[in-house]
């Protein structure tokens, strides 16, 4: 099977478990956290101690779902305070940093070999980024960083609903002892992975590594959270996480990938703008409540908590909605059947 473009969903039955109900005490916490979110006004516009203050947008609202909340509590063992000034820390670095105005243009010469490529989900329905350091093809500067954000970004609007999380395939086949990054670029990378994106990474799956890295793995591993570090899984066969029919023919799996930027680049582009946009309409419909249910934006089964109800309360009003099968609005074009990759028709 030959593919082109991103996969519009999981091979079926490849879904996340449920996640365990909250004891009373951690409901406790959430309710505190969100009760105290909602008070936010307005934050700084970055993390130097004279920077300006600004209101916060509706952007940043609905980046503040319910999940999200407690995504950064567990990360903290359930420390409201801790919680709070982590999330705060994230919304800074966030407008500073420029997660959302990252565009496909401007990051576009980066994945011009197909360096990073969003292929395909796990068993456990988790979005597949394979970094392939064997396609390097520009100087390290901080743009190549903020093309590994920007790829992050793009996983997590793919993921489907329920699943927060994203699985790494990094395959160091071919690849010369130039095509790592430096150990500041790495520290760079971990940084900003454990601190504004804490419980994202759900495996690091690392195949065909040379003895250079290994070595460079040794130099990076003081800097990994040990939660992380677990996750890191070293030359496991990876038809043991990754559907055959999802999977590359190069890493065991059906899937004839190749390359093509021209096509793979805006296709990747134009799906997630569409989810995006698919996601900012249930949180308009819903009431732009902070504390919404991530399940119900990305087009689950689950009632919005919204409509001016306290998302602590439990209450929803009832609407659900489920994405189409079918990419609207200029992806007509784009075959997008279940389980298959996104391919343009002839």
């Amino acid at each position: 099977m030959s593919a082109i473009g991103p996969f519009a969903e999981p091979v079926s039955g490849c879904k996340p478990a449920a996640p365990p109900a909250l004891t009373a005490d951690q409901q406790t916490k959430y309710d505190q956290l969100l009760t105290d979110v909602r008070t936010w006004e307005s934050l700084p516009t970055s993390s130097a101690k004279t920077a300006d203050s600004a209101p916060i947008t509706d952007d940043e609202r609905m980046w503040l779902t319910r999940e999200c909340l407690l995504r950064y509590l567990r990360a903290t063992k359930w420390n409201f305070a801790q919680a709070g000034q982590r999330l705060r820390a994230t919304v800074v670095w966030r407008r500073e940093y420029g997660t959302d105005r990252f565009t496909a243009d401007y990051i576009s010469e980066e994945n011009e070999t197909g360096k990073q490529v969003l292929l395909g989900f796990d068993n456990e329905g988790r979005p597949c980024l394979y970094l392939l350091p064997q396609n390097q093809n520009t100087k390290e500067t901080p743009k190549r960083l903020e093309h590994t954000v920007y790829m992050l970004e793009r996983a997590l609007d793919l993921h489907p609903p329920g699943q927060e999380t994203l699985a790494l395939l990094i395959d160091f086949r071919n690849t010369g002892a130039g095509g790592q990054p430096s150990l500041g670029l790495a520290k760079q990378f971990l940084d900003i992975l454990q601190n504004h994106y804490p419980e994202r990474l759900g495996r690091a799956l690392l195949t065909h590594l040379p003895w250079y890295v290994n070595a460079f793995l040794k130099l990076v591993n003081p800097f990994i959270d040990p939660v992380t570090r677990t996750k890191i899984k070293p030359n496991e066969p990876l038809p043991d996480h990754v559907p055959a029919s999802q999977l590359m023919k190069v890493s065991g799996g059906e899937i004839d990938f190749k390359y093509d930027h021209g096509v793979y680049w805006p296709t990747l582009d134009k799906i997630c703008m569409e989810k995006r946009q698919q996601r900012r309409e249930r949180w308009e419909k819903a009431g732009k409540t902070v504390g919404e249910s991530e399940i119900y934006l990305w087009g689950g089964d689950e009632p919005s908590l919204g409509n001016g109800q306290a998302a602590a309360s439990g209450e929803g009003n009832g609407i659900s909605e489920k994405e189409g099968a079918q990419l609207v609005d200029g992806v007509t074009q784009l075959d997008t059947k279940q389980g298959a990759p996104v391919a343009t028709t002839t």
